[in-house]
């Protein structure tokens, strides 16, 4: 199977500035591979060399084992979506779709053939005398889609291609995303700053931050088990208690937040002194004022957000401490309330603390304040 994707000491610099800082990664063929991180983090940049739109400044691309770093664009079997559609408002969809056809030696019947078959692929048949003016955000990006896919590339690499969409928009469409590279079984490199996309969609998150991979893995390896504090902060909603480690418990960390100690299971359990442990707001068990137990803490709601779907509650803890939970609404209001001021004590279970190591000091060229080219994203 074709569109296997390695990337080895792969190094993009603009002047002084590091935009990919040497990072290693490996996609294997047919994976849904995602490059998720903030601006500035060297995402965009890593999309636009495997393009060919940017060329290294140092390491190599493999695409299939053989290095394309030097290779340009046009002769690499690799294809973008970007988040601007860019489609030609003189040319209906299958004109979109046709276009890059025209390049290669086919018959009229036989482009027409293929642009049937992948607008029927991306839920567009029917659509071929439309015009760009004529279809919504949602098909438009359809039609970009469809135009890329439609030349078999190895590789299709998506550059926040759902953008400039709306919310409710987005969610369907990362689902249909999804289930449409399943079905093709083409490699996606996806780039996005979304969380909830990157989990929903990829096989594997790589998360990016100053040029450099801080961690890769599936959606639930690093949401779960994020091995750096700024994976853990940036990747969904995480609650982040400053503790001291003062010892061990039957393989388990023993934690001191005030005069109250704690068991942790997760992370780095045999580190010792002032660190950081996080856990996330759905693993936070809520019970009534007093509630007896180990891992308990003592609180007070300042604030309760309904969402439909659950309660976010914003709890101040021993020591100042603010920390949301997350709660499923089930239907039924919680018996000891969720009003501002309400005394409850939190359970944080041993299995949700994970332990973690402060994150190394950014090297002088990272600091804060210091800027790269537009690029650099």
């Amino acid at each position: 199977m074709q569109g296997e994707v390695r990337l080895e000491e792969l190094t993009k610099k603009f002047g002084d500035v590091v935009a990919v800082d040497g990072i290693d990664v490996q996609m294997p063929p047919g994976e849904f591979f995602t490059m998720l991180g903030p601006s500035g983090c060297g995402k965009t940049t890593t999309l636009r060399m495997i393009a060919g739109f940017e060329r290294p400044t140092a390491g190599r691309i493999l695409l299939d084992e053989t290095d394309v770093a030097q290779v340009p664009a046009h002769r690499r079997n690799v294809n973008t979506v970007f988040q601007s559609y860019a489609l030609f408002p003189h040319l209906d969809v299958a004109g979109n779709v046709a276009f890059g056809l025209k390049y290669r030696r086919l018959t009229k019947q036989e482009q027409r053939l293929q642009v049937k078959e992948v607008l029927e692929l991306v839920q567009l048949a029917g659509f071929e005398r439309r015009k760009a003016s004529q279809l919504s955000g949602g098909q438009q990006q359809r039609v970009a889609l469809a135009r890329a896919l439609v030349l078999a590339p190895r590789v299709l690499l998506l550059d926040e291609p759902l953008g400039a969409l709306d919310a409710r928009l987005r969610r369907d469409l990362q689902v249909e995303l999804k289930a449409l590279q399943r079905d093709i079984g083409v490699t996606f490199v996806f780039v996005t700053h979304d969380q909830e996309e990157a989990l929903t969609m990829s096989d594997r998150v790589a998360v990016m931050r100053d040029g450099r991979v801080e961690q890769a893995g599936s959606p639930r390896e690093v949401y779960e088990e994020p091995r750096t504090m700024f994976v853990a902060d940036f990747l969904g909603v995480s609650n982040l208690l400053e503790v001291d480690a003062v010892g061990e418990e039957h393989s388990r960390c023993v934690l001191r937040l005030g005069d109250r100690t704690f068991l942790a299971e997760q992370g780095e359990t045999d580190a010792r002194g002032k660190l950081k442990a996080m856990i996330r707001p759905e693993r936070i068990g809520v019970e009534p004022h007093g509630a007896p137990g180990d891992n308990r803490l003592p609180g007070m709601v300042e604030r309760a957000v309904f969402l439909g779907g659950s309660y976010e509650i914003h709890v101040r803890v021993l020591g100042g401490e603010m920390l949301k939970v997350a709660m499923t609404n089930e239907g039924n209001p919680l018996t000891f309330g969720l009003e501002q001021g309400t005394p409850v004590t939190l359970y944080l279970p041993p299995d949700a603390l994970r332990v973690l190591r402060p994150d190394p000091e950014p090297d002088a060229g990272d600091e804060e304040g210091q800027t790269a080219p537009a690029a650099v994203a």
